[in-house]
Formats: structure tokens, sequence, C-alpha cells
């Protein structure tokens, strides 16, 4: 038995503990210090940054007496900047720092339930209904939409029913169209995830209505992409249109109303490479055809 190594090993060992005892402390004392106004800012923007190195945070935020509080307080300080648009980079990078706290609350197993009893993503709402094209807004827009993104990828039909009730859907819509590239990526990934819940493909395709709503944006924005060739966004609108092809009635609307590029060969340099994003593009154009789902 080698004793030299195994001591080594031991003592390696003591040592990490003591790093992460020392780590863990640090996050608690970043906490507290949440708590006062005037060492806020510094600790939010520390806690973001350690957000994924502490899988517990989320609980630590949750559960610590009032700091739930105080970021509800930064996101609500931020409202009478919105109209008219007055948010400054400064201001803005205060409060995604505490969006991005929410974001690790929204993500956590424990805590996803808790988020969304507590009604808490509606104070985001005003941020994505913002349509200022400004760098500080648009950075707001797009650390609000993580925060749902980071709630709707864990395929919880809880989270899509919440979300039903809301108005997450046009406020998407609207991002999907006059979005930065990586806001309407972010926007278009909540579509396709309602889309792919049996409630969310019900709820979309039961009215006339909230097809063309959704129908009419896909379709502008492969007008763009003929444009852009954004492969990321082409990958998402495919997708959407292949889960819409699983609805009887949305079927017999797409074999109308489906865009042209991606009938034809417009897209087929970008997708060369992409063998996943091709297949669905075929079995999409399989269930279109006339001797695909009736």
């Amino acid at each position: 038995m080698n004793l030299p190594f195994l001591q080594q090993q031991q003592q390696d060992h003591q040592v990490q503990q003591k790093l992460a005892q020392l780590e863990e402390d640090k996050i608690y004392t970043l906490v507290l210090e949440l708590l006062n106004p005037s060492l806020r800012e510094q600790a939010l923007l520390d806690l973001s940054k350690k957000r994924e190195q502490y899988e517990d945070l989320a609980l630590v935020l949750w559960y610590s007496y009032g700091v739930i509080t105080v970021l509800l307080q930064e996101i609500v300080s931020v409202y009478p900047m919105l109209t008219p648009p007055t948010l400054n980079g400064v201001t803005s990078n205060r409060v995604c720092n505490a969006l991005a706290l929410l974001q690790c609350v929204a993500n956590h197993n424990e805590t996803r339930t808790l988020f969304l009893n507590a009604h808490l993503p509606l104070y985001l709402y005003p941020f994505l209904n913002t349509t200022s094209k400004t760098r500080p807004f648009e950075y707001l827009r797009l650390t609000s939409l993580g925060v749902i993104g980071a709630l709707v990828k864990n395929d919880n039909p809880e989270v899509i029913s919440f979300l039903l009730s809301t108005e997450i859907i046009p406020l998407c819509l609207r991002i999907m169209e006059t979005g930065s590239e990586l806001s309407k990526t972010v926007a278009i990934f909540i579509i396709q995830k309602i889309l792919l819940d049996e409630t969310g493909l019900y709820y979309i395709c039961q009215t006339y209505e909230r097809f063309y709503a959704v129908a009419t944006v896909l379709h502008n924005m492969v007008t763009q992409l003929v444009e852009t060739q954004a492969i990321r966004l082409l990958k998402h609108v495919i997708r959407c249109y292949l889960r819409l092809s699983d609805n009887p009635r949305a079927r017999e609307a797409l074999r109308q109303c489906l865009p042209e590029p991606l009938r034809d060969t417009t897209f087929h340099a970008v997708l060369k490479d992409d063998a996943a994003t091709r297949r669905c593009l075929g079995q999409l154009l399989m269930n279109l055809s006339d001797n695909g789902m009736n």
C-alpha cells in the first residue's frame, strides 16, 4: 500500500473541502449583503457570476429572509423607466443581475413550482412588452426571456399550463418579429416548448385566431430568413411547423399557407450539414403531402 500517496489524497480532499466551505460562506455573505442597500449592487453582480458554481443557490435565495422581496424590488424600481424609455446601461445591468438570480430559482427543481405559485413570471412581462431597440432594453428583454426559457426547458406541464393563462404567447410572437436574433431565438424556443406540450398545441390550434397569429409570425420569419440564413432560428421555425402539423386542423391549413421557401431548395445550402433539421423538414413536407397524415 502506498501510504504517502493515500496521505496526499486525503490532504487534497481536505483542502478541497475547506475551499468549498469558504466558497459557501462567501455565498451566504453575499446573500446577506443583498439586504443592505449600499452593498446590494455589488452583491447582485457577484452572485449572478457564481450562480452556476453553487447548485443550491436557488434554495438559499428562496428561503433566505427578505431576499426574493429584494429581487422584486429591484425589478419594480425599473418600471418607471420603461415608458417613456429612459433605461440606461448601468440600471439595465443591475436589474439583469437580479433577473439572473430569479432565473436560477426558476431553473431549480425544488423552487420552480414555488416560483410559479407566487406568479413571479408576471413581474417580467412589462419588460417583454417594451419595444425600444436600444442596447439596455434589448439586454433587459433577452434576460427576461431567459427566465421564461429556464422554466419551459424542463418540459413541465404545470409550467405550460401557467404560461397559457398569461399573455406570454403574444409577447413572444412580437419579439420573434422585431427583436434581435438572440431574442428571437429564445422567444421561438419558448413557443416551440409550448407547442411540444399537448395542452399547448391544443390551445394554439383551438381557435383560428390563435393559429393564424402563430402561423403569420412564423411565415414572416421565414421571409426574413431567406435574407439572413440564420440557421439557429431556422431550426426552431421548422420544428414549430412540424409540431403544428401534428394537429389535423392546423395540418390542413398549413397545406395552403406553408411558405414556399420551405417547400423548394431555398434553404438546402444552409441545412446541408444539419441532418436532424433536414429530417424534420422532410417529415413536415411528408405530413403535408397528399400521402401524409389524414
